[in-house]
């Protein structure tokens, strides 16, 4: 399964913060935003991402993430000239995906919680059967988001984006699994009325073909849209009381790819020496101690 990660738009609901720098290159807390969802995919057993940005930020996300090598991915880079939905991402990295599954991410999307990489794990094998798996989160507001319904038997029966009066309370997330049937259904869309491709139609196209399946994220998952300044201070403040408290760090690349045995202990210590005057850097190497302590 390969991995996208949609990191473009003008984040004009952060400005003047983003004029002259990407949201998702922000940080949140103590790494850069595109580091949470970077970390997902990579939980999810997925080592091929392609990163969808703007032109102008395009030589910012190389310089940041290089070619992946050193975390044993592999990163494709790819420019949106301008912003066209979602569902553009398959569009324009239809060559990228080339009839495989997929995963798309949104890169302002932070997910966290206990036994989150073994669900990601699975749904990345069963995606590539057939079908689609969006994931759904209960929230307050739900007329901000796309909402997904459900009959009495917990099957999901409609997805409206940003309704007036909502059927549930049920936010659909920024994390999408697909088949290889995903391109060819976006490449098919209308463009809505404010011209875009829009994510909320491939859903509902796969909802009518009846292969779409919803994971409910309950409590336990947390999951974040960090679009505004309240809600990026939000996950700073999550990500700081979780990191501060447990003495864990939330999307590591490096551990991440150790754990995953992406890299091994040379790769590891690679990154330790590159880091090693910052917090981050020594906590990393800790880990290493850890590890060698084993």
């Amino acid at each position: 399964m390969k991995g996208i990660i949609l990191a473009g738009g003008a984040g004009t609901r952060l400005h003047p913060m983003t004029l002259v720098v990407s949201k998702q290159l922000m940080p949140v807390y103590d790494k850069p935003l595109i580091y949470y969802p970077l970390t997902t995919l990579m939980l999810a057993g997925i080592r091929e991402v392609l990163i969808v940005t703007t032109p102008r930020d395009l030589a910012a996300f190389q310089a940041l993430l290089g070619d992946g090598g050193q975390w044993g991915m592999t990163f494709t880079y790819l420019a949106q000239p301008t912003p066209g939905g979602i569902a553009q991402a398959y569009v324009l990295g239809a060559d990228f995906v080339a009839g495989e599954p997929s995963a798309l991410i949104l890169g302002d999307n932070l997910f966290h919680g206990d036994g989150l990489a073994e669900r990601l794990q699975s749904l990345a094998t069963t995606t590539g059967a057939g079908g689609a798996t969006i994931f759904a989160h209960q929230v307050k507001d739900p007329e901000r988001y796309g909402v997904v319904a459900f009959d009495r038997d917990g099957r999901a029966v409609s997805i409206e984006e940003k309704p007036a009066s909502p059927r549930s309370s049920w936010a659909v997330t920024g994390l999408y699994f697909y088949d290889a049937d995903v391109v060819e259904i976006a490449a098919g869309l209308t463009p809505s009325a404010r011209g875009e491709l829009e994510i909320t139609d491939v859903n509902t196209a796969y909802l009518q073909r009846g292969r779409l399946s919803v994971e409910r994220l309950g409590r336990g998952f947390t999951w974040l849209d960090t679009g505004t300044p309240e809600t990026l201070l939000d996950a700073a403040q999550l990500v700081r009381t979780i990191e501060v408290r447990q003495g864990v760090k939330i999307a590591c690349p490096e551990e991440v790819a150790h754990r995953m045995g992406y890299i091994d202990d040379r790769g590891l210590e690679a990154a330790v020496a590159a880091l090693a005057r910052s917090d981050y850097g020594r906590y990393l190497a800790a880990y290493l101690d850890e590890v060698a302590a084993r």
